[in-house]
């Protein structure tokens, strides 16, 4: 039996002229959190439309679950959540009248799953949606992706709009899921937020998958970027002997440098001297892609 729960062998999809993806070919295992990772307008919604056949490929083919994403798309949406990016429906109806008509089509008769997440996300689901905020929405979004407990969750961009504490639970469900022996596959454009969560990362560019990686991989490569403020004056020589240190400038009391990989060393030689104050910034996806292959194109 296979361990794949997504296939695809060289699938595309254009619009036309215009860029969709083109010839990705992916393996996605099973009870995994898988992270399609890539700035907007890189292909992230296109793939996981034309996985769900709500697009028809151009050419190549997806399998899904053991089934053919074109064929068996019915079967696959039974057996799958999905939390669409432009997540939108009857606004008139309350969150819970909208949990209801999908557990109705769905054969469920038991809430219980969607009242529990209801209370951790902190959703108001007896509220219409027009009258909700977008993050609440958004609240209302994931549960419906994720109340039949299903064995595939497919979410694009899904802590948008969310408040920092309701990513952290968001982040906290997505690794039950895994502990379940479920499957997950997120697109994000955020390099910390698939960092903490995915076990494997695909990152896409201009529609292009240019990368597969276990996340402990991508943090070898990843930059931080460093500011140091120290009580004392400190030598030219600070940090020199601290191998993943690179581009130091120091300026007076205040040390900038980038750390390529593990950050340990760094924090040992730092324990030496007095300091004030550290802030560390993560780096951005441009420089992710730097890491990888050099300058963008």
């Amino acid at each position: 039996m296979s361990t794949a729960v997504i296939e695809t062998d060289r699938l595309s999809k254009r619009y036309g002229s215009s860029r969709g993806i083109s010839d990705v070919t992916l393996r996605v295992r099973r009870g995994e959190v898988f992270g399609f990772l890539g700035p907007n307008g890189a292909g992230k919604t296109t793939m996981i439309r034309t996985l769900l056949d709500l697009l028809h490929p151009t050419s190549g083919s997806a399998r899904v679950l053991g089934l053919d994403s074109r064929r068996d798309s019915r079967a696959i949406r039974a057996r799958s959540g999905n939390l669409p990016g432009d997540f939108a429906y009857d606004e008139r109806l309350t969150g819970r009248e909208l949990l209801a008509f999908f557990a109705a089509v769905r054969g469920r008769r038991d809430l219980g799953v969607a009242q529990a997440l209801a209370e951790r996300f902190e959703a108001d689901l007896s509220r219409p949606l027009h009258e909700l905020s977008r993050g609440n929405r958004q609240k209302v979004g994931l549960i419906q992706a994720l109340f039949h407990e299903p064995e595939l969750v497919i979410l694009d961009e899904p802590t948008s709009g969310l408040d920092p504490l309701m990513q952290e639970e968001f982040l906290r469900v997505a690794a039950e899921q895994r502990e379940a022996g479920r499957t997950v596959f997120l697109s994000s454009h955020d390099l910390d937020e698939v960092q903490r969560v995915c076990d494997r990362v695909g990152i896409v560019r201009e529609g292009r998958l240019i990368a597969v990686e276990e996340v402990a991989a991508m943090r070898e490569r990843a930059l931080r970027h460093v500011t140091v403020r120290f009580a004392d004056p400190v030598s030219d020589g600070v940090l020199a002997d601290v191998p993943s240190v690179e581009h130091r400038e120091l300026d007076g009391r205040t040390l900038r440098f980038r750390v390529r990989g593990e950050i340990d060393g760094v924090v040992k030689a730092l324990a030496r001297h007095r300091v004030e104050d550290v802030e560390i910034t993560r780096p951005t996806l441009d420089e992710l892609f730097l890491a990888y292959y050099g300058r963008p194109s």
